[in-house]
C-alpha cells in the first residue's frame, strides 16, 4: 500500500513531526532501558562486594538430597572404674582390722579416738545427741553391710549429721544365736575417719543390738 500523497506544505510538517517524535521516543526508551542495565549491573557488584566470593554447594547441599547424620553412639559404662572405686571402698574397710586393741575395756565395748575424754563416751551414752538418722543391716550378707553403712556413714557426715544409729541385731536368728554384724559393724565403723566414738545403744534405742555413733562436723 502506498502512502497517501502529501497535497501541501502542511502535510509535510506534520508527516516530519511524527517522524521526529517516534524517534524521541524511541531514544528516551533506549536510554532509559540502558540506565536499568547499568543500575542492576551496580546493584549486582554491589551484592558481590558485600558477600565476597561464592561457591557452588556440594551435591549433598542440593534439594532433594538426604544428609547423612552421624551415628551418636551412647557413652561407655565406665565398668572398670566402677569396680576400681568399690575396691577402694572395701579396701578402706578392712575386715582384718583387731577392734578389740582400740575398745574401751566397759561392758558396752565403747570408742573413742584418742584426744576425745571419756565425758564424751558417757554424753553419748545418755542420749546427750539427738539421734539424727538411722541404719538398719538387718537381712544384709557381710559385704552388703559393708558396703552400705561406708555409704551411710559418707553421706551422714556430708549432711552434717552428728549422731547417728547404727543397728545391726542382737543375732537372736544366727547360729548359736551370737551377733554376727556386731563385732564386723565395730571394726568397720574405727576405720571410718567421720567416726569419732560409739557407744552401745540404750535399752530403748536397740540395747546390745546397735550402736550409736558420734561423728566429725562436716
Amino acid at each position: 500500500m502506498k502512502p497517501p500523497a502529501l497535497k501541501s506544505l502542511q502535510d509535510l510538517k506534520a508527516v516530519k513531526q511524527a517522524i521526529e517524535t517516534r524517534a524521541r521516543l524511541e531514544k528516551e526508551a533506549a536510554a532509559a532501558k540502558a540506565a536499568a542495565a547499568a543500575k542492576a549491573k551496580a546493584e549486582k557488584e554491589l551484592f558481590a562486594r558485600a558477600v565476597g566470593a561464592v561457591k557452588s554447594l556440594p551435591a549433598k547441599h542440593l534439594p532433594g538430597h538426604k544428609a547423612a547424620l552421624p551415628v551418636q553412639q551412647a557413652a561407655p559404662i565406665p565398668v572398670q572404674q566402677q569396680r576400681d572405686e568399690l575396691a577402694v571402698m572395701r579396701e578402706a574397710i578392712s575386715d582384718e582390722f583387731d577392734v578389740e586393741t582400740l575398745l574401751d575395756t566397759d561392758e558396752a565395748l565403747s570408742f573413742r579416738r584418742p584426744g576425745m575424754g571419756p565425758d564424751v563416751v558417757r554424753k553419748l551414752r545418755r542420749g546427750g545427741w539427738s539421734i539424727q538418722g538411722q541404719l538398719d543391716l538387718h537381712g544384709l550378707r557381710r559385704e552388703d553391710a559393708r558396703e552400705a553403712l561406708a555409704d551411710f556413714i559418707k553421706d551422714a557426715h556430708k549432711m552434717g549429721w552428728r549422731c547417728v544409729r547404727v543397728v545391726h541385731g542382737k543375732g537372736l536368728g544366727s547360729p548359736g544365736k551370737t551377733p554376727v554384724l556386731k563385732g564386723k559393724v565395730q571394726s568397720w565403723l574405727l576405720q571410718k575417719q567421720e567416726v569419732l566414738a560409739f557407744v552401745q545403744a540404750r535399752p530403748a534405742e536397740g540395747g546390745a543390738g546397735a550402736l550409736v555413733v558420734l561423728l566429725a562436723q562436716g
